[in-house]
């Protein structure tokens, strides 16, 4: 594969964008302020999801972000004294905010291809809920997370309680949530909420490798695996068989299925097209 990096123009610093090794690394850049969101962050990453999500030129998405941090969530300073949302009736503020969530974790759990969060530090309230809506999660050895929406008062947003209750079941998630305790990264594996730790300075390579694999994978079987497992939350079992039947036949008609089984008998490492 080609080494080649590409980079995109996110509108802003606070976000940096590449597509390498049909790879799309998307870096939150304010490790000053631990890659909270922001005004001009968070607009950029739900672009930057939407239309990398939707480009050929990416096998999968790879959220992370700069410095010891990963996303400490909203910006708890400016709570509170924002003018625009104080000028806005109750349900204005309702439809803006169910709106501004569907953009960001509705849009990363709606991309059709594979999407990795590596953490190299903290993820907290919405950057918690940033990194349950990717399929995988890999993480530094200190790097830790935490629900912390109680500690200011808040229920939680961004669809974390939905996201953290599939995640690592009821219990748990009510456990996170009700305390805003810091899970560090070894329990976090062990109830299933991170897929690998690996050591803090192995974070990149690895989690990029982890991303390249998966985006030289056969796109059109890796589309509807995401479905088979998106729709085994809430179908029944009869149903979750048509379904995989009607998807297997379709993805077996493919050329990339095609390459994969003259791959396997001539012992080569497949090649695919996405097609």
């Amino acid at each position: 594969m080609s080494s080649d990096t590409l980079s995109i123009d996110t509108g802003t610093e606070q976000l940096l964008c590449e597509i390498r090794d049909r790879v799309a690394v998307i870096t939150l850049n304010r490790p000053q302020a631990r890659n909270a969101m922001s005004d001009q962050l968070t607009p950029a990453l739900r672009r930057m999801v939407r239309e990398r999500g939707d480009d050929d030129r990416v096998g999968a998405l790879l959220i992370t972000g700069a410095g010891t941090a990963f996303c400490a969530g909203g910006d708890v300073k400016g709570m509170g004294d924002n003018s625009t949302k104080q000028s806005m009736s109750v349900d204005e503020r309702i439809a803006d905010l169910v709106e501004r969530q569907r953009l960001l974790t509705g849009a990363i759990v709606g991309v059709r291809k594979p999407t990795l969060a590596a953490l190299p530090g903290a993820a907290a309230g919405a950057g918690l809920a940033i990194a349950l809506a990717c399929d995988i999660r890999i993480a530094a050895q200190s790097a830790f997370v935490s629900a912390g929406y109680s500690r200011i008062g808040l229920p939680g947003d961004y669809g974390i309680a939905w996201l953290l209750t599939r995640t690592v079941g009821s219990p748990i998630a009510r456990e996170m949530m009700f305390t805003s305790d810091r899970v560090d990264a070894a329990r976090a594996e062990r109830i299933g909420l991170f897929n690998r730790v690996v050591p803090d300075e192995r974070l990149a390579e690895e989690s990029f490798a982890l991303a390249r694999a998966m985006a030289e994978g056969p796109a059109v079987a890796l589309r509807s695996m995401k479905d088979n497992l998106d729709e085994a939350q809430h179908i029944d079992f009869d149903t979750a068989l048509q379904h995989e039947a009607q998807r297997l036949v379709h993805a077996s008609l493919t050329d990339d299925h095609r390459e994969a089984v003259r791959a396997f008998i001539e012992k080569r490492k497949p090649v695919f097209t996405g097609r």
